[in-house]
């Protein structure tokens, strides 16, 4: 048991979400502050509150940290100390478990899912991002449970951006036979995706069927470019970074090859969806989970 304290930052929802995806990009975030976002109340559904647990009297640098996910006009933060309790485990048991296509997603304080053929995968709280909470990561595993009631077979993906490692787990279960490449650009994500393949039963190697983690910038890594081209392409991560690398991505997918895209707000869409045109991508299919959109896209075959 230790004493905690917490941050609470209250916001209408996209602003909110915005923020957790903030903070999968801040690459020198501080481990222990863990996050979580949600309603304020059932009947407040744009009302929402960014919380941030800590197990210590936050310092100056702990809450401009937190500011810092709101960008220019962050909103009133206020601090409060806990009751003293075990913190990470009052984090993890506000997260309830996800239904979102065939995968049940859970933290370890739930129970794994009693149904035939729906799959679990087990992601701890305090890793925040990536727990599939979050509309984007939800909407991508939905996506990816699309792409396999459509007879769709992948034989080399990769999963740029991989957070946690939730969705080149969630591939690794429907194409277990597949060689499956995830990248971060964040260097705690080697540990912390090592530490989930083990809770997930998934092995790391470099063999078809085993998981390879690395750490990179985009598409900037020697490895990510000699296991290429792919026939899949994951990347949950937000519109600005999405649409620099088209062109990387484009020469990543092999024709006829496809892209499961995320991170994107419904209102930037349009735009994304014109420099994957220009890219050489076309629309398969698409959903909005909330105001988030998860495209699936297919690299035009060669003719």
């Amino acid at each position: 048991m230790t004493q905690s304290w917490k941050i609470t930052a209250l916001a209408p929802r996209v602003t909110v979400e915005a923020a957790l995806l903030a903070h999968e990009e801040a690459i020198d975030w501080d481990p222990d502050i863990v996050l979580a976002g949600s309603e304020i109340a059932e009947n407040r559904p744009d009302d929402w509150q960014l919380e941030a647990w800590l197990p210590r009297r936050p310092r100056p640098a702990d809450r401009a940290a937190v500011a810092r996910l709101f960008g220019e006009n962050p909103p009133r933060l206020a601090t409060e100390r806990l009751p003293e309790t075990d913190w990470v485990t009052q984090s993890q048991q506000l997260l309830e478990p996800i239904r979102a296509g065939r995968f049940h997603v859970r933290t370890p304080d739930h129970p794994e899912a009693d149904e035939p053929g729906v799959l679990t995968l087990t992601i701890p709280a305090s890793q925040a991002f990536g727990t599939g909470q979050h509309e984007t990561t939800a909407g991508c595993l939905a996506m990816l449970s699309h792409m396999k009631r459509q007879g769709t077979v992948f034989r080399n993906i990769a999963d740029i951006g991989t957070g946690t490692g939730l969705l080149a787990f969630a591939a690794m279960e429907l194409w277990p036979h597949a060689l499956t490449t995830a990248s971060d650009i964040d260097p705690v994500c080697l540990a912390v995706v090592q530490e989930n393949a083990a809770r997930n039963r998934v092995s790391i190697g470099p063999r078809s069927g085993e998981l390879t983690m690395l750490v990179a910038e985009g598409m900037d890594h020697p490895l990510l470019d000699a296991r290429g081209p792919y026939d899949l392409l994951i990347a949950n991560i937000l519109a600005g970074p999405l649409t620099e690398l088209a062109p990387d991505f484009s020469r990543a997918v092999v024709h006829g090859g496809s892209l499961l895209l995320a991170g994107l707000l419904e209102s930037q869409e349009k735009a994304l969806r014109a420099a994957y045109r220009r890219a050489g991508f076309r629309l398969a299919a698409r959903l909005v989970n909330g105001d988030w959109s998860v495209l699936w896209l297919r690299r035009r075959a060669i003719r």
